[in-house]
Formats: C-alpha cells, structure tokens, sequence
C-alpha cells in the first residue's frame, strides 16, 4: 500500500441504497438536527422498529450481519443531501436500540449460534474501567525504507502492514499520525432478579466506544445492544499456544440504563386482576403476615414490619435535587434459636431483588465497592460493585450484623441515610447509587438477654448505626409454659407436616388432599412467594402514596407529644426526626398494601402501633420508666448522661484540692446526691472509656481535663 492510502471496505454494499431511502423518508429530520450540533453530537439513535416498518427484510439483514449493514448505514448517510451540511467529514455513529423481544437475551442464554449477531443484553455493571484511547486507525512506518501505512483497525488485536515494497517486515507504529477514540471495558452479570435458586449470575465483558463511554457506572442496570464477538486467548502452561477455547465479549453498539427498582417481575392481566382482588380483601396484611416464614410461630409484629418493608415507602426528589429515601430498615436482635435467620431468609426468596450476606463473611470493600487491579483493567485499577451497589433498588439481608468488624461496619452509615456509596480509592474518586433496604439480625453480646440490663449495653453494635434502623425489634427467648406448648405444637406439627412430604415423594405417590390441605394450613403460607413477589413489585411499580389531612395529624400528635415527654423529663429525646420520617415511610407502605394512593389514618395508626412496639421494648428508661431516645443515639439514657456529668463535677472539684482522687470519696459524695454505689461505679467506668477520666493507680482516678473556672 502507498503512502497515505487507507484501507476501505468493499463499497459495493447492496444495501447503501435502501439505507438512504430509510434516512431520506423518515430520519432526515432528525439527521438535520445532528448536523447543526456535529461533532459534539455524534450519535444517531434509530428505533429498529421504525426500520422493520419501512423494510422488514433489511431489518432481519441486519440481526443476521450487522457489520456489513452498519457499514452500509454509516456509507448512506454521508450521501444525503442537507443544505446545512458545511462539515468536510461527517460520519456520525449509527446506533439501533429496541430490538424485538426474541434478540433479547439473558446472558446465560448467549450461546455460539449468537457470533457477529445483532442481540441485545440486560445486565447489571459489575465492574468498569477507566475511559481509555483505543486506536482506529494506525499509522506505520517502515523502518527500513520510511514507507509508510494507514492500516484500519477494526478488531480487538492491533493490524500491521504484512510487508513493505522495500520486501521487510520491520514497522514501528507512529501514534502522533494514528487516530484514536475514547473506550471502555465493561463486565455485566446478571440481574439478581432472574437467578433462581442458588443459580449462580453468569457474567460477559462488554467494549463501549467514542460517545457513550462514562454513560454508566458500577450497580447500574443497563440493556446492551451489540454483537457478539470472540477472543482467543493462550494456553495456560503452554507459551506461545492458543487454546481451542475461545472467550466472548459484545462491542456495544447502543446503551440505556433501566429501571432499578422491583419493576423487571413480569405480570400477565390475570396475575394483576388476582393481585387487585388480594389487595381488597380485609385481611389482607393479615394473610401477608402469614406468608412470610410460616414455619416459625409467632413473631408477628417482626413479620408485619417486613412485610413493609417490601413494599416501602415513596421515594421524594425535591426541588433542590435533594432527596428522601423510602426505603424501610429494620433490625432485629434476639436471643438464640428465635427464628431470625430464618425470618431473613423468608424475605430473601419472595423480594424479587435481593441479596443475603453474613457479617463474618462480608468484609466493608465487599459490601460497597472495591478498586481491583487485574487483567480485566488491562493492568489498570477498576472499580468493582459490592453487595450494597448491585442490590440497588431491592433489599440487603444482613445476618449476623454484630460479628462483623467495627472497621467495615461503617461502611453501612452512607448507604443507610444517603442511599448512596462514595468511593476513593486508588485515584479513584466517585459515588454510587445504593438506593437498598436493609434488614439485619443480630445477637446480644453474652448470648441472651439480661432483662434487667439496657438494650444499648448488650448489642455490639454502635448507637450511631442502630439510630439509622427505622425498627428495631428485641426478640426474647421468654420462659412461659403457655407459649412454649403453642410452639413446641407448632414445631412438631410442621416437623410431621415435612416427614409426610418427604414419604410420599419416596415412595413416589400422590398426596390425598385431605393430607395436602392438613400440610398447607400447618407449614404453607396463605399467598404464594411467586404471586407476593409480583404482588409487591406491582405496587412498588403502580401505588404511590399521598398522606391524608387525617394521617398527618394523626403522626404528628404522636411525634410532638412524644418530645414533649422529653422535655418534661429534663431535655431528653424521647423522639427525633428520624422516627417522624420513618413513621412516614411506614404509613406510605401500608398504604401500598391496599393498592391505595392515600394514606389514610389507619395507616398511621398501624405505622404507630409498629413504632411504640418498638420504643417500648428498646429505649425505655428502665430507671425511669419513660421513653428516652438517647439510649439509641448517644448510647446512654437521659438520667445517665445527668449523673456522668455530675460524678464528673465532683471528681473535677476534688482534684483542685488533691492530686488524685480517692475513689471512697467520689463514691460517698455520689450516695449523697442519690446515685448509688453500684451505678456510680459503673458511670465512672463509662466516663474512662470516653477518655474524661483516668485511674493513675488503684483506688484513686484523675480527671483529663480539669474544670473550667
């Protein structure tokens, strides 16, 4: 090839012509509108089914080979006549979207039969690269002779000249005279949505190029439109040979990111008309209730706050761009063997976007995202998804929640408040969408409850991460005869139900259906997991709630004499903002339930009666009787924060007079102020661990600070 000669394609394509009939007739409007924003604008968006209306059998050429009918679109578009055309070189991309139903696959389908086909790919972004130059078009010169060569680079392995005229093959690549485009690597997995089981997401790397690099970031769902193509890569072992199998990856053609939320869940018209009669009867959060984790008896309120938690309040964006989130986080924390995990477990199958973890396994990284370097970056750092980004839009069991460490714990605040992820890291500056709900299990720290202890000082979780659950259950392994023949019925009944099941599978007959209505009514639960799947994701699609006149009265009675308690009790929180929004979020859930787009005051009222279950069993004072949310924010109660601040006047004073402190002494003059012996010793305990106290030698302490005049 001669100086300065560039490589074409055979432009001979028999399908130039109709293309620009297509362009002619229907897209000149919208090509004219590129023209007048070209270069900056470099994309022409084509519904393939306004394609398929004009010319049905160029549509289908185009699933078939689409190199050859993108190159025949790209070569029919330089040749339509626009007055305003003034640009010397105007070759915009062209890019097809809206493929018909049967070329969108799930990525496990994709299969060899798909090579160099026009398919489209829904995935969420696992992990991404940074915007790269990738080289179109390369320039060579001989190094022999200076010969030089523009070779067309239209694969994924760099082209070079095969000879020169000058019969050598040494060539050195000059990159200030090739052409370059912006590039990124993309790895998709499947929608956690459509893996059934423990069916595990299979994954496929996806190339963008030029304008729709940094279009998407890590969690984000995205339908793909591209083609297929393959990779050959060596043997491992074996230098210098390739292995027989090949790797697949799809050179993007067009993108657009999906929707995030429970939206996916198909429903057909008789699933919608059964889901509306459901949503009508009256008992119907009595039926939800009994569907979730049937097999573990009582525990209603807990199962009654999952259920909301499903279905979630509203979403708000405000006009500032600032926005509040919807989703619902509960805690739970109880003794052993209270069917926790299993309540977890329960919700997992029937939300239809979900993602279960155990503290000890999860680590921060893993949950938010985590820079990578390998092979997938080309040797470069990547960002890769954790648990809180991929679920986005659905709902994160965590169990064990206490057994994970301090350090990666924190990792939850961000995503909890904010629904978001920010990350740093490797140079790597950039925020996440983690729009999930959390509902996490966890045990007390000596194994069971001590009812005579505060909540706070027996959960290895700090105050300022449980402040953020909007419900916080304390289940109680409880010794009362009555109860535990209810459960040990009810457990033995759902044993027997489970031995029968597996009998008649053995021996491989049919359940009678007197038996077959004895096991429904014991272990089955009164809705479907599949019909309450669509059922919450039908209403999460359709019902968005709007508070009554009454509803808001109703919570913000409830919310203002609640701080009015507070105040009366000497500046305690007995409720903070957080509450009040939460309460919201419940009564918008409850309102989804019905299927109604008002919350009415019954709604209130349940989102009332959930709370004060709550308030009632966690942070009430149990020196004072009295509801105190400091408990749960700061760690301590009111009348505690009260008493440190008073044994830490007294220390403080006797230390102007003496070195160190006699403990007797503090402890006599803490009995005459109504602070008992056994307390003060525990306050003054808590006063070393937040640093205001010392003790320089036993039986005497020493403030940090002295007191200020």
């Amino acid at each position: 090839m001669a100086d300065g000669l560039t490589v074409i394609e055979n432009t001979e394509n028999p399908f130039v012509a109709r293309f620009a009939g297509f362009f002619e007739t229907v897209y000149k409007k919208k090509i004219e509108r590129i023209v007048a924003d070209y270069p900056e604008k470099r994309s022409l968006n084509i519904d393939f089914k306004e394609l398929e209306k004009f010319d049905f059998e160029l549509a289908d050429e185009l699933i078939d080979q689409p190199d050859i009918l993108l190159e025949a679109a790209s070569e029919a578009i330089q040749g339509i006549d626009i007055p305003a055309l003034e640009i010397e070189e105007f070759k915009p991309n062209i890019r097809f979207y809206n493929l018909p139903k049967d070329r969108n696959f799930l990525i496990k389908e994709i299969s060899s039969s798909h090579l160099n086909k026009l398919i489209a790919v829904e995935g969420v972004v696992r992990q991404i690269t940074d915007v790269m130059p990738k080289i179109t078009v390369a320039f060579w010169e001989c190094k022999r002779c200076g010969n030089t060569y523009r070779i067309l680079q239209d694969s994924q392995q760099l082209v070079q000249p095969t000879m020169c005229e000058c019969k050598h093959r040494d060539f050195k690549i000059v990159n200030e005279k090739s052409e370059f485009i912006d590039y990124q690597k993309i790895q998709i997995q499947e929608p956690l949505e459509k893996l059934k089981g423990s069916e595990q997401a299979a994954y496929v790397d996806i190339f963008v190029a030029d304008d729709i690099v940094h279009q998407i970031t890590a969690g984000d769902k995205t339908l793909f439109v591209g083609i297929l193509r393959l990779t050959q890569s060596k043997s491992q072992g074996q230098s210098g040979k390739y292995s027989t199998v090949y790797g697949r990856y799809m050179e993007a053609v067009h993108l657009e990111e999906t929707a995030r939320e429970f939206e996916e869940v198909e429903i057909t018209p008789e699933e919608e008309e059964e889901i509306k009669k459901l949503a009508k009867d009256p008992k119907i959060y009595d039926m939800l209730i009994q569907s979730v984790a049937p097999a573990i008896y009582g525990h209603e309120s807990v199962k009654e706050s999952v259920v909301l938690q499903m279905f979630g309040g509203v979403k708000k964006h405000l006009p500032n761009k600032q926005t509040i989130r919807g989703n619902i986080h509960i805690l739970l924390v109880g003794d052993p063997s209270v069917g926790k995990s299993q309540i977890l477990q329960a919700a997992d199958h029937i939300a239809p976007k979900s993602i279960y973890f155990t503290g000890k396994a999860a680590s921060g990284v893993g949950l938010t995202a985590s820079a990578v370097k390998d092979d997938f970056g080309d040797g470069g750092w990547t960002l890769k998804a954790g648990a809180l980004v991929l679920a986005n839009g659905g709902v994160c069991m965590a169990d064990e929640l206490d057994k994970m460490d301090a350090e990666d714990r924190t990792a939850l605040h961000e995503g909890m408040e904010q629904g978001t992820v920010s990350v740093a890291k490797a140079g790597i500056v950039t925020r996440f969408k983690a729009d999930t709900s959390i509902l996490a299990a966890a045990n007390p720290k000596l194994g069971r409850f001590d009812p005579y202890s505060p909540f706070i000082d027996q959960v290895n979780l700090p105050p300022t991460l449980i402040s953020r659950f909007d419900l916080f259950f304390m289940i109680r392994d409880v010794l009362d005869r009555t109860k535990d023949e209810a459960l040990a019925n009810h457990i033995l009944r759902t044993h027997k139900a489970g031995e029968t099941l597996s009998q008649y599978k053995q021996q491989g007959r049919a359940i009678e259906e007197e038996t077959a209505k004895e096991i429904s009514a014991i272990a089955a639960p009164i809705i479907s997991p599949e019909i309450l799947t669509k059922y919450i994701s039908y209403a999460r699609q359709r019902i968005f709630p709007i508070m009554s006149k009454e509803a808001i009265e109703r919570i913000s009675t409830f919310y203002v004499n609640l701080r009015e308690q507070g105040k009366k009790e000497g500046g305690s929180y007995s409720a903070t903002h957080r509450q009040l929004e939460g309460l919201v979020r419940l009564c918008e859930a409850s309102a989804r339930v019905r299927l109604s787009n008002e919350a009415n005051e019954e709604d209130a009222d349940r989102a009332l009666r959930l709370l004060k279950v709550c308030l009632e069993d966690l942070v009430t004072d149990p020196e004072t009787g009295k509801i105190d949310f400091d408990i749960i924010t700061m760690g301590t109660t009111h009348t505690q924060q009260t008493n440190m601040k008073t044994l830490l006047h007294l220390v403080r004073e006797k230390a102007k007079e003496m070195d160190m402190v006699p403990l007797q002494d503090v402890l006599l003059d803490a009995k005459d102020k109504g602070i008992d012996d056994e307390k003060a010793r525990d306050l003054l305990k808590k006063l070393e661990d937040k640093g205001e106290l010392y003790r320089p030698r036993h039986g005497f302490i020493k403030p940090t600070q002295k007191e200020r005049q």
